[in-house]
């Protein structure tokens, strides 16, 4: 049991608490962290309508608790989506998407009123970059979208007996200098055939939560 995750997600949910009603649509992310959420939001689960999930994963673990799961489309409001991080920098931009569901999480993080992450001390970094970036393909245009990444500075590596969530595969992107993560963000999606990378710049937390032992 990780003592920092189970902290954040403690401290999450006194941070959202004040903010829900009878009414009101959480979204939830996806992983390890958003794990012990997940066990934190049900015993509230009183207290709000329900919730928008960024993976077929993190929907079987709330669904199993007793939490009513929706669609994105069948919503009109998300008041605060929570989830959690690979990398964090000082300035807030992520990487995200070790779980291969980082499409939809920046979807429903879009579409949310509020983001909050939750991460341990491990994830923050000065510069991100260490942790390889995320970029989800459609199966035809993989090895163009590689060779495409090669050509801004990458190190292109299918994710192996990986499918997402949408039928998709993963390129892991090595060795890329992240000096501009929303420029670099951009970039990247602007390939033909990518869905969406992992590189939350455009889309930053607006609070962060750091768990400790």
């Amino acid at each position: 049991m990780s003592n920092s995750k189970l902290n954040a997600s403690i401290e999450a949910i006194e941070y959202i608490k004040p903010k829900i009603d009878m009414g009101s649509i959480i979204g939830v992310g996806t992983g390890s962290t958003v794990n012990y959420f997940i066990e934190e939001l049900a015993k509230i689960k009183h207290i709000f309508k329900g919730a928008v999930s960024s993976s077929e994963a993190s929907t079987q673990l709330m669904e199993s608790a007793g939490i009513e799961v929706f669609e994105l489309n069948d919503v009109n409001e998300i008041i605060v989506y929570v989830d959690g991080a690979d990398e964090v920098d000082t300035s807030h931009n992520l990487i995200k998407g070790g779980g291969g569901a980082h499409t939809r999480e920046k979807i429903v993080a879009s579409a949310s009123n509020e983001f909050v992450c939750i991460v341990d001390e491990s994830k923050l970094v000065k510069t991100l970059g260490n942790f390889p970036l995320p970029v989800e393909v459609m199966i035809k245009s993989r090895s163009y979208v590689a060779r495409e990444i090669v050509k801004i500075g990458g190190s292109p590596e299918l994710r192996t007996d990986f499918l997402t969530d949408q039928g998709n595969q993963i390129l892991d992107i090595k060795d890329i200098k992240i000096e501009n993560p929303l420029d670099l963000e951009q970039k990247i999606n602007l390939i033909p055939g990518v869905l969406d990378n992992g590189l939350f710049a455009n889309c930053k937390p607006n609070k962060v939560i750091v768990g400790k032992d």
